[in-house]
């Protein structure tokens, strides 16, 4: 966990070397940055609010987004039609998955990819990943501005309980995903 600062294990960070905590310290500070103005430009595409967008991810009390970072000697691989296959990395590029959350959130017109993190067997790599997860006191569910009568909403609303429930779970490719998708019947508002 890197943000918020108290959910922090701090005895991890003080058993690294000063100068790379401060350099992690500006790479999580330029991450959130990116993040932000990705989320920015993301709600512009979908001609979204951009409050409503962010209004999901940040803690607006210390304007923080509740971020993790995994590190792991690992390839990537991403799933397309039934079939797994090693992302090709760009040099000095970012990769920029858009998880179920975008997906909900943008109403299915953004596709969360199932992707899966591999060793790999001829290259020896580390890989940094940073998770934005919406915030834990939030709600999850497709934003008002791209729902209407003709586009109805395809996912259920759910306070707090996403990410406790996402987290909990065993991994099963997207079976979250179609969990909180809306059944026909299930009467949403109109």
């Amino acid at each position: 966990m890197t943000n918020p600062i108290h959910r922090r294990k701090p005895h991890l960070m003080l058993e690294l070397p000063s100068s790379f905590r401060l350099t992690l310290e500006s790479y999580f500070s330029e991450l959130q940055k990116l993040s932000m103005t990705l989320f920015g430009l993301m709600a512009e595409a979908l001609k979204m609010d951009k409050i409503e967008i962010e209004g999901i991810w940040v803690a607006i009390s210390k304007n923080e987004l509740l971020s993790s970072m995994p590190v792991a000697r690992a390839g990537l691989q991403i799933k397309k039609d039934g079939v797994w296959l090693p992302v090709k990395f760009l040099p000095d590029a970012f990769v920029v998955n858009l998880g179920d959350i975008m997906e909900i959130l943008s109403n299915g017109l953004y596709y969360s990819i199932e992707h899966r993190a591999t060793v790999n067997s001829t290259t020896e790599r580390i890989s940094i990943a940073m998770f934005i997860n919406p915030k834990i006191e939030g709600e999850v569910g497709p934003a008002l501005s791209v729902t209407n009568s003709k586009n109805r909403p395809l996912f259920k609303r759910v306070l707090q309980e996403y990410s406790r429930d996402f987290f909990s779970r065993k991994l099963n490719g997207k079976f979250f995903l179609e969990q909180m998708k809306i059944k026909t019947g299930q009467g949403q508002p109109n």
